[in-house]
């Protein structure tokens, strides 16, 4: 490839209608990634950890200066049932949201969905007292 094509292609946006091939080693783990396996020609974040890096500041512009890590803090579920990671950038705190890719590793996906069962905002001692307190009679059957 020459310098004049090589140029064109990563110009502003590029990966928006292209495919991403790019190998890269994950910042947090070590790992090299490869976009082969993630079911999607976009590879945007590590399969083992979930761990990306914010370079986008729409998908696939990456136009983003700040750089930082973004950590996999939370699943959600889209309309059509797909799941999604909700990435937090450790530099500037920014909330992203990527696709699940089809190598993604199933139990680090599942601990993170199952986070706050494991950790509810209230002690777990108090449940049948809140639960009366709700209109219930707290009994647990």
């Amino acid at each position: 490839m020459n310098r004049e094509n090589k140029r064109k292609q990563y110009e502003k946006g590029y990966f928006k209608t292209h495919a991403c091939r790019d190998t890269f080693t994950c910042k947090v783990c070590g790992r090299p990634v490869v976009p082969e396996g993630a079911g999607s020609a976009h590879r945007n974040h590590c399969p083992n950890c979930l761990s990306s890096l914010h370079v986008d500041d729409a998908p696939g512009d990456r136009s983003s200066g700040c750089g930082g890590v973004m950590d996999a803090v939370g699943v959600w579920v889209r309309r059509d049932g797909e799941w999604a990671v909700i990435h937090r950038c450790r530099r500037c705190g920014e909330l992203r949201s990527n696709r699940v890719a089809a190598d993604d590793n199933p139990m680090k996906l599942m601990s993170i969905a199952l986070r706050p069962l494991a950790a509810p905002p209230f002690p777990i001692e108090r449940i049948e007292e809140l639960t009366a307190l709700m209109g219930g009679d707290g009994a647990m059957k």
